[in-house]
């Protein structure tokens, strides 16, 4: 992919956002920090989810599984789509390993910028290998 140290500054601020907005449960957040497989992924938060992209700009990716919180301190993992469902979490640290068993093949790290840029990239990358 087309990652180097500016490309980690801008995951890394994605990062250091959705700490700071305040909507995804901390435990959570740290959970799936410490896991480096998401840690070099996007992420981004919505009505209190985790989610992941494989790009750092909007409109994301949606082809990994993402995290709700739930009651009790429990969460529901989902996705890749909203019609999705992968089941219930009874600790962040189950809800990340159940993301990470789901990461699309050759997942991260996250591209600098669009979904339509990183489809061009991997159509591009994908001829340069069969040709």
């Amino acid at each position: 992919m087309n990652r180097d140290a500016a490309g980690d500054a801008v995951v890394e601020a994605g990062w250091q956002k959705v700490r700071d907005d305040g909507r995804v449960r901390p435990e959570l957040l740290e959970a799936a920090y410490a896991e480096p497989r998401l840690r070099r992924l996007f992420p981004w938060t919505g009505m209190g989810e985790l989610h992941f992209s494989r790009c750092t700009e909007q409109r994301w990716t949606w082809d990994i599984p993402y995290i709700q919180p739930a009651a009790g301190g429990t969460y529901w993992v989902s996705g890749p789509l909203r019609s999705e469902t992968v089941g219930p979490a009874a600790t962040a640290q189950e809800a990340i390993a159940m993301v990470v068993e789901r990461l699309p093949a050759g997942c991260g790290p996250a591209f600098v910028g669009t979904p339509e840029e990183l489809a061009a990239h991997e159509a591009a990358t994908q001829q340069s290998d069969e040709g």
